[in-house]
């Protein structure tokens, strides 16, 4: 790890490309599979915590790539979601998973209420005001969330290569679903691996549905994007197909920022 990258992950959230001017803000809360020292690893072995539990490999990379192809401002959760996953609210049981899949996490195990508290003040709370703040200073903001799932689960694999996740508000996923094919030849669903009845449109729900912001949750296998090609076609292809729907609805990826 370098010197800029443990600077960066002692803030709990970063905005890449703070002065971008698209009004798409692209939001990546699985970003990092950091664990600040004083969690001990959580007690977790490092295999454990370089994998899809800790964190949406390859999410970050497509991320930032896309956010540079668009002008997009893009916020992103620097620690863990083992330590708080900043896709739920802190009411939600996994927001601070004391198991994530097959694995039991010791460190959060049986852990009080003030200690959720204090984690939630100190991880999620800046992670959404900042994400708040974001959305605010952009005019008609679009909210476009980025992450990754792993192939097998639960000793299961997933056929579906790319999820176009949503809650209530259809409008974008639908036309992404529907012009997918002129996109990518990946397998494509909509509310696959997840959705809403898992408890992973939080954010969706928190910063975009509120506003009648357009959104969309982009979950994508993540052998896809274990590598710096597959990262940089995923986002060139994610790029193409976002601004392609965007113009469906009538809509332009520029925009210029408020205040």
């Amino acid at each position: 790890m370098t010197n800029d990258q443990m600077t960066t992950q002692q803030k709990p959230v970063t905005v890449f490309n703070s002065n971008g001017q698209s009004r798409v803000v692209l939001v990546c809360e699985h970003a990092s599979c950091f664990i600040p020292q004083a969690f001990d690893k959580l007690g977790l072995d490092d295999a454990a915590l370089q994998s899809h539990i800790a964190w949406d490999p390859g999410a970050l990379a497509v991320a930032r790539r896309l956010a540079e192809h668009l002008d997009a401002k893009l916020v992103a959760s620097n620690v863990s979601r083992l330590v708080y996953d900043c896709n739920r609210p802190p009411s939600a049981h996994d927001a601070m998973p004391a198991r994530s899949e097959a694995i039991d996490v010791p460190g959060n195990a049986a852990l009080t209420q003030m200690q959720r508290q204090n984690r939630t003040a100190r991880y999620y709370d800046p992670f959404r005001t900042c994400l708040r703040d974001v959305i605010a200073a952009t005019r008609d903001p679009v909210i476009v969330t980025i992450h990754s799932f792993t192939p097998v689960y639960l000793g299961k694999s997933r056929a579906v290569e790319i999820g176009i996740l949503h809650d209530t508000d259809t409008r974008l996923a639908n036309v992404m679903a529907q012009t997918a094919g002129s996109h990518t030849p990946a397998n494509v669903a909509i509310n696959v691996p997840y959705g809403p009845q898992d408890g992973v449109t939080h954010t969706l729900k928190e910063h975009a549905i509120p506003g009648r912001h357009l959104n969309v949750m982009l979950e994508i296998r993540n052998d896809l994007i274990n590598g710096s090609a597959g990262q940089k076609d995923m986002a060139d292809c994610l790029a193409n197909w976002l601004r392609d729907a965007l113009a469906e609805l009538n809509i332009s990826v520029g925009a210029q920022c408020s205040g």
